[in-house]
């Protein structure tokens, strides 16, 4: 059965979509089979991999309020075993559409339940907003990425989402865990990228990924391309650091999926 990861942060910018995409495209080079579901009005993850979301018949919005199938809404990308559910603008008036639906909250996951078991990991990339539809993504999920980037005022915010992290937790959800904080946009030359980072390792300790996103030109060019890092430009710095977090997350659900099984001290 596929493990649903949520990538969260209210606050815009902070290389949530670049992280949705790479990572996933990442996970599926290393034989992973990844869905990724776009989840953002704004669409950047679907036009990311080179869709154009006014052409797509189905996507994440026609799941949610019932006129599609995830199963009929999946597109497959340019790389073998990662594919994708698109979002819409349209996905701006679903919040409204669904506020009185019962269950509310658990539309997504009743989505994503008809297809998870075809996949290793479904990644849900979220509209910088603590919305239904970004409650529906963290009712679905069983863990979240939250990306930090190393910049001023990087912890702004994140009381916010993570006091929503504890409600969804409490009331809707309460298998939801932290997969890990991902620092992003790190640039080494600077003094204050390197006091945020040891300010958030500082906060968090081990529930941050110990891999880094550097700040890199290629990483920034690849989505008006339509194409993941590793395929714009497979030798670039974002490409490694992207594949070594693909590898920190498979080594870390490798090592929780095993510790129900030693036997009691």
């Amino acid at each position: 059965m596929g493990k649903i990861v949520a990538i969260v942060n209210q606050k815009g910018g902070v290389g949530k979509t670049t992280t949705a995409i790479n990572v996933a495209a990442s996970l599926a080079v290393l034989e992973k089979k990844v869905l990724l579901i776009d989840a953002d009005p704004q669409a950047n993850a679907s036009s990311g991999m080179g869709f154009d979301v006014n052409t797509v018949r189905n996507s994440i919005y026609e799941c949610l309020i019932g006129k599609s199938t995830a199963r009929e809404s999946i597109l497959n990308t340019s790389i073998r075993g990662f594919d994708l559910i698109s979002s819409h603008i349209d996905l701006v008036g679903a919040e409204i559409e669904i506020l009185n639906i019962p269950e509310r909250e658990n539309i997504m996951k009743s989505v994503i339940e008809k297809v998870k078991s075809q996949y290793d990991y479904i990644f849900i990339d979220c509209s910088p907003s603590l919305g239904l539809i970004t409650v529906n993504a963290l009712t679905a999920a069983d863990s979240v990425i939250i990306p930090v980037q190393c910049e001023y005022f990087a912890l702004e915010g994140l009381g916010k989402l993570l006091n929503t992290v504890r409600l969804i937790q409490a009331r809707l959800n309460p298998k939801l865990e932290i997969e890990g904080f991902l620092l992003t946009m790190y640039d080494a030359r600077l003094r204050l990228a390197n006091q945020v980072v040891d300010e958030v390792r500082r906060h968090f300790g081990k529930m941050v990924f110990q891999t880094v996103i550097q700040r890199n030109v290629k990483l920034g060019e690849s989505p008006s391309f339509g194409k993941p890092v590793i395929l714009y430009d497979a030798s670039s710095i974002g490409t490694a650091n992207y594949l070594n977090m693909a590898k920190e997350i498979i080594q870390n659900n490798t090592r929780s999926e095993a510790e129900p099984d030693k036997p009691d001290a």
